[in-house]
């Protein structure tokens, strides 16, 4: 492989999981104005990963307009991922935080090339100097769900630090609820922190994770809401979807207390009539990580993704977050297809990554 070229794993064709594939690309251009030029060490692999590599992401819905010059202009491939960690090798001249040499993990552009290659481009205001507790495998885990499920429960909720309510959080033993359940309990001491889950080993996970009661999804949430005869001065006065809202919105609606909130992260088709939304004058709200940035709105905090991830490292010392990777594999295409059918099959427990240092056979992007 040439200097001028690097490996990385993407598509040609949006499609199914075998469509993945390794290519030799050309490198990254010089970074420019806050942009980073980062050594991939390490990845992780998110739900948004494989629906963009099957062709049906729908967040926006221009995505595969705005990225079809990806696949149109050379190389003619859409490198996938959002999740990374790594060690800058070259800064634009107007970077303010990071310089070469710093260990980092971020997030990757919502609309452009990803981070499963030797090397990517980050804008430093989705970048973070790497938790020193943390190895590269265990960083690249955490940026898409923690300012994800911050955002969410933050800003777009509004839940204030020590209020005296409670909490469901929906698929508590996934990337999102389980960083979520964190953020709930630790951050902002909510006493109640009910989520979901359907198997015990993720009902186990959920609880070491925050989740200070959980019910089963698969059985009658509602009912087992009741049951649980929360306190009547902790109302459950939020709620977070982090899968299937069209499912999880009518029975949500009717626990929750008036005045309530609720916040999802998952685009779905649904109708609100028939539901006790409009008679508990509930507030619904989404949350997309990547609004700023990929609707050029500059009234937005820029810099508050930055300092979420710098705050990171003392919660990760003090105990208040945990990281929530489960499974750790070599970085390698067939490494990156498995995760894909992991995610696909419903398995996944909390989140998996791969770094270039791991164990195992297989030359590292091939």
């Amino acid at each position: 492989m040439s200097s001028s070229t690097m490996k990385a794993v993407g598509v040609a064709e949006y499609g199914p999981i075998v469509n993945l594939q390794t290519r030799e690309v050309p490198k990254p251009s010089k970074p420019t104005g806050r942009k980073l030029l980062v050594q991939v060490k390490a990845i992780s692999i998110n739900p948004i990963d494989m629906k963009v590599r099957g062709g049906v992401y729908d967040d926006p819905p221009d995505y595969y307009e705005r990225v079809k010059s990806l696949l149109e202009e050379p190389p003619n491939f859409h490198i996938i991922g959002y999740d990374g960690a790594g060690v800058v090798l070259e800064t634009g001249p107007d970077v303010k935080y990071f310089k070469p040499g710093d260990e980092v993990f971020y997030l990757a552009n919502p609309a452009g090339q990803g981070t499963y290659a030797e090397e990517a481009i980050v804008d430093e205001r989705h970048a973070g100097h790497k938790p020193k507790s943390l190895d590269f495998v265990q960083a690249a885990a955490m940026p898409l769900t923690y300012a994800t499920a911050y955002e969410s429960l933050v800003d777009r909720l509004e839940i204030k630090e020590g209020e005296k309510a409670a909490i469901l959080i929906i698929n508590g033993g996934g990337g999102m609820g389980s960083i979520a359940s964190q953020i709930a309990r630790n951050i902002l001491k909510l006493p109640i922190v009910i989520t979901t889950a359907s198997r015990p080993e993720t009902a186990d996970f959920s609880r070491q994770m925050g989740a200070t009661h959980v019910v089963n999804h698969r059985q009658d949430i509602v009912q087992q809401i009741r049951d649980l005869d929360l306190p009547a001065d902790t109302p459950l006065k939020y709620a977070y979807i982090t899968s299937r809202t069209e499912q999880y919105l009518f029975p949500i609606a009717e626990v929750l207390a008036p005045f309530g909130k609720i916040c999802s992260l998952v685009q779905a088709q649904f109708d609100m009539y028939g539901s006790q939304m409009m008679s508990k004058s509930l507030a619904f709200i989404w949350c997309w990580l990547g609004t700023g940035a990929y609707h050029y709105y500059v009234n937005d905090k820029q810099e508050k993704h930055h300092d979420w991830y710098e705050g990171l490292d003392e919660m990760i010392e003090s105990g208040k977050i945990k990281c929530h990777l489960t499974q750790r594999h070599r970085l390698t295409a067939e490494g990156i297809r498995q995760v894909h059918r992991t995610l696909e099959e419903g398995k996944a427990i909390g989140k998996n990554a791969l770094g270039v240092d791991e164990p195992g056979l297989g030359e590292i992007f091939a």
